[in-house]
């Protein structure tokens, strides 16, 4: 295997101020309301006093945002469409032309294209050296993949599911995450990590795992997870550029979203987050698939009188704390949503920075929305008590903002 591989070519925390103004906690608990997924994009701010409360000042003529207004006639905006897979696709291409350091490793990923057609096409441009199929070995293909990168080459490791990458994580966490620091720097591991993930349709509990918290702890490693076409390209390229080990989670429910992206060239950074929609009022903090809930939540809360404001936080290590930051200085009221479980979860990490860096800011306790700390269940109407759907979101930011 050696042959084959020699034949291939933090944000800043900003400092806390001013005195903490403390209210009661309130505790959120509502499970209604039916899983859709929705392509929102930012909302203009409406006007209100950074420093007002949300109840005094209710916007009496807001209405909910057309769904299509960020879209409006598509066809005349310049680039292309292309959903998610595709654009993840195209990413990974342009670096293999651009680098030819650049490969591929795991099952499936050759001549089938890919679990999900990311890597579609790719092994008939490049051969089969540059995209390897490999066995159904997670721990062995990924630990073959963090030896290329020490040789110097770039590999990206799929996982056909990011469950299965359990298999690999001792490899993920003792070798990739950890060589560049026991070597003394004399190794680098530019490598990428990713695949599908997530709660998906029916697809039960070991095909529905969420691990982002699980390699959060890992020293040494960057953690991404895209939510667009857009941010998925720039952060596939982006991953691929560093000389970090990143793993890059993608969900399995937004391969299918479409989206116009540029012609040109870009590459996103690592480290910040997404502003998706300016506010006054709470500060709703998600990333991945729940970016999708929150803003369909968003257009109910807007029709209500609320201006939240939206951000997808994209990079789950480090934080984005400067972007972060602002925003609480600005509403004073934390909202978090994801799909990660609530033990434990990004979500309780997220708390615990906020808490740190920004406590004398909050007018309330910070809440938190995750799914519950239970297997999913195959049952379609039980997966989706299990997951924060948008009602919850409603119903938490009305009481985050008495």
């Amino acid at each position: 295997m050696a042959a084959i591989f020699q034949g291939i070519g933090a944000a800043a925390a900003l400092p806390s101020a001013e005195k903490f103004h403390s209210q009661s906690r309130r505790f959120v608990s509502a499970r209604k309301g039916s899983l859709f997924v929705v392509r929102s994009d930012g909302r203009p701010s409406l006007g209100s006093s950074p420093r007002s409360r949300c109840a005094q000042h209710l916007i009496t003529n807001a209405v909910a945002a057309n769904a299509d207004a960020s879209v409006t006639s598509t066809a005349s905006k310049p680039g292309h469409e292309l959903l998610l897979f595709e654009a993840l696709r195209e990413g990974l291409e342009e670096e293999m032309d651009r680098d030819p350091l650049v490969c591929v490793m795991g099952e499936d990923v050759g001549h089938y294209g890919g679990s999900y057609k990311v890597t579609k096409g790719l092994a008939a441009k490049y051969g089969d050296l540059r995209v390897l199929d490999t066995p159904i070995a997670e721990n062995s293909f990924t630990g073959m993949g963090i030896g290329a990168a020490m040789t110097g080459l770039r590999p990206i490791i799929e996982g056909m599911n990011m469950g299965f990458l359990l298999l690999a994580f001792n490899q993920i966490s003792n070798n990739c995450g950890m060589l560049h620091y026991t070597s003394g720097g004399q190794f680098k591991i530019p490598v990428v990590i990713r695949g599908p993930g997530g709660v998906g349709r029916q697809l039960g509990a070991e095909h529905s795992q969420r691990l982002e918290s699980y390699f959060q702890s890992i020293p040494g490693i960057q953690m991404v997870a895209c939510s667009t076409p857009y941010n998925a390209k720039g952060l596939m390229k982006a991953a691929i550029r560093s000389e970090n080990p990143v793993i890059l989670f993608e969900h399995v429910l937004l391969y299918n979203l479409k989206e116009r992206i540029p012609d040109e060239e870009y590459v996103l950074s690592l480290e910040e987050a997404e502003m998706v929609r300016p506010g006054e009022h709470v500060t709703i903090l998600t990333y991945s698939r729940m970016r999708y809930h929150v803003m369909q939540a968003a257009k109910t809360l807007v029709n209500k009188g609320y201006d939240p404001e939206v951000i997808d936080i994209r990079s789950l290590k480090p934080f984005d704390l400067y972007t972060i930051g602002n925003s609480v200085k600005k509403t004073h009221r934390v909202l978090i949503v994801e799909e990660c479980m609530r033990t434990g979860g990004i979500g309780a990490s997220l708390t615990a920075a906020i808490t740190e860096n920004f406590i004398d800011y909050l007018d309330a306790p910070i809440v938190c929305l995750s799914s519950q700390d239970v297997p999913t269940p195959y049952a379609g109407t039980l997966e989706e008590w299990t997951v924060v759907q948008p009602a919850q979101i409603v119903t938490a930011v009305e009481q985050l903002c008495q």
